[in-house]
């Protein structure tokens, strides 16, 4: 196996690591890596998938679909496939991964790590209630985990951050869908109460809110909702040409308060009166952005971070005065997004809560730095949480009052791995394996 020393980054690029990355090709190989933590396609933000005290495995390449049963939606596929490439694969046959998070180059792997949500956890739940198993690599050989058989490690693992081991495959249980296309309705939501009710009273299977964060007064909480379900009707893409890609580090200038504040009222200005409706392919629904390779730079080559959390329902008031805080900062980016969230949680660490999550992206800055802290406070003052696949800048006592069950937890997970041998930079700067 060769080793190759690189310095990397997660998606936000705003921390970095270096050190050897290994990628095996076979998993074979991987019975002799299980000493070194693993990492997917590196599209958490901030430092989960960064070890700068060692060494990585990266499993990019073993994106294998081991088994498919077309008569129930069960797929086994390798830690490092794409939940895109599922979704591609498998929707002509009337079936495509029951939940699926912004982009489809996270891996099974990560999604497991993360226990990703969707636009449907509402209806159901996040990624890790549809793994039925999972192959996790114990000294040195495959041991099959479920949610039956070693249920205390399957559900530290669900959401576990990497911290049980190498996963070297997973079987998922897959929905029924009606083909490549989704119907998906547009509406405007001229205000926060709007936007919240909107949310609040849809029956769609998918729903999301764009926010328009540089809103404020009467436009405070202004956005655009969208709604949507799996259809057989031939989907209609608006986009022209293949996959575009920034080449290069923006300027900060292109990201400017002025810049993004126009920006934001245009695209909430295509919606015209009344919504509108139209048919788009499964990817341009799920994955907006994954026809622009490289947006991330965008932000320029200091990077971004990316604030989420999660505040239960009956804290609506204290979400909305958040979004009042980043609306009068000026440092909001045209990427918000708001979202409803059932009370399912599937792992241990499992980010999601009954109630609403806000996402939104502030290009790295002492500025921004500060009022992430600021937000970070008021999450736990709410008694929500944040999510570890975005955070790069959360506190040890923040993280470990947002989780409460994070010692039994550790415990778990330090059973399984006694010489911490999967740690990673955000397990060490939020200690969450030390008890």
């Amino acid at each position: 196996m060769l080793w190759n020393t690189q310095t990397y980054t997660g998606w936000g690029r705003a921390l970095s690591a270096e050190g050897e990355l290994a990628r095996p090709e076979r998993a074979a190989a991987l019975a002799g890596l299980v000493t070194h933590p693993a990492i997917g396609a590196r599209r958490s933000y901030g430092d989960a998938c960064l070890n700068s005290k060692g060494s990585a495995v990266d499993m990019s390449r073993l994106d294998r679909v081991l088994s498919f049963d077309v008569s129930t939606g069960l797929v086994e596929a390798e830690a490092g496939a794409p939940i895109g490439e599922l979704a591609r694969l498998f929707a002509p046959m009337g079936w495509m991964p029951t939940v699926m998070p912004g982009t489809g180059f996270a891996t099974v792997g990560g999604c497991i790590a993360m226990d990703v949500h969707g636009k449907n956890h509402h209806v159901d739940g996040s990624f890790g209630s549809h793994v039925t198993a999972i192959k996790l690599m114990v000294n040195g050989k495959p041991r099959t985990i479920t949610p039956k058989r070693n249920a205390a490690l399957f559900k530290a693992t669900i959401g576990g951050l990497g911290q049980t081991g190498i996963i070297a495959s997973a079987t998922l249980q897959m929905s029924r869908c009606e083909g490549t296309g989704m119907e998906v309705t547009e509406q405007r939501a001229e205000n926060w109460e709007e936007h919240i009710a909107l949310l609040s009273s849809s029956q769609a299977r998918y729903t999301v809110g764009w926010l328009d964060c540089t809103a404020k007064g009467k436009n405070l909480g202004r956005g655009i909702v969208e709604e949507a379900r799996s259809t057989a009707v031939r989907p209609q893409s608006s986009h022209k040409g293949g996959s575009k890609s920034v080449p290069f580090n923006f300027p900060r200038f292109t990201l400017s308060k002025a810049m993004v504040s126009g920006f934001n009222k245009a695209y909430y200005l295509r919606i015209r009166d009344g919504g509108q409706t139209r048919i788009k392919p499964l990817e341009e629904f799920f994955f907006p952005l994954d026809k622009i390779h490289n947006w991330n730079r965008l932000y320029g080559k200091s990077g971004f971070h990316q604030f989420q959390c999660v505040l239960p329902d009956d804290k609506l008031p204290e979400l909305r005065a958040m979004v009042e805080t980043i609306a009068q900062s000026g440092l909001a980016s045209p990427l918000a997004v708001l979202k409803r969230l059932g009370s399912d949680a599937a792992g241990v660490m499992s980010f999601p809560m009954q109630g609403y999550t806000l996402a939104v992206d502030f290009r790295e800055s002492e500025k921004a730095r500060k009022l992430i802290k600021k937000l970070n406070a008021a999450t736990l003052a709410a008694g929500g949480r944040i999510y570890f696949a975005k955070d790069s800048l959360a506190t040890e006592a923040e993280a470990k009052a947002m989780y409460p069950d994070w010692a039994a937890w550790a415990a778990e997970v330090n059973k399984a791995d006694p010489e911490h041998t999967f740690e990673t930079d955000l397990t060490r700067r939020l200690g969450l394996r030390s008890i």
